[in-house]
């Protein structure tokens, strides 16, 4: 099933989808009903924020046993980064096949940040890879 940029963007455009995502992000994996405390709201709506998360693919819920954590997807997440990086951007980078003409319009300091952004793509794949190399342990 692909997701749409806009279903991200629907998940995202309720606060109270963004408090559980700040609570997943720095506490680790929850259950519903200690994401419903933490957040103040009845473990009934907070299970309909925590579908509509999921179905926009941005968290995981793997059950285990009676319990059934959710947590954070990070590659969904830096996903999402991506989508709104590349959206809200400024810049007249384009990802087409002439990239080399564009590269030489561009000046110096344009390409100095251009370099870093994919320095630091590539060292969140990069984890990415020892994080999923891990888990096949």
């Amino acid at each position: 099933m692909k997701i749409e940029h806009s279903d991200i963007f629907k998940a995202l455009a309720v606060p109270t989808r963004l408090n559980i995502i700040a609570i997943l992000k720095s506490k680790g994996p929850h259950g519903s009903k200690e994401i419903a405390r933490l957040v103040g709201i009845s473990p009934a709506a907070a299970s309909q924020h925590l579908r509509v998360l999921r179905q926009a693919g941005l968290i995981r819920s793997e059950r285990k046993g009676y319990w059934i954590p959710h947590s954070i997807d990070e590659h969904a997440m830096e996903n999402c980064r991506c989508i709104v990086e590349e959206i809200c951007n400024c810049s007249p980078k384009s990802k087409t096949v002439n990239k080399g003409d564009q590269m030489k319009k561009e000046n110096l300091h344009s390409l100095k940040n251009y370099k870093k952004d994919l320095q630091a793509e590539l060292y969140s794949v990069q984890k990415r890879i020892a994080e999923l190399k891990q888990l096949k342990k």
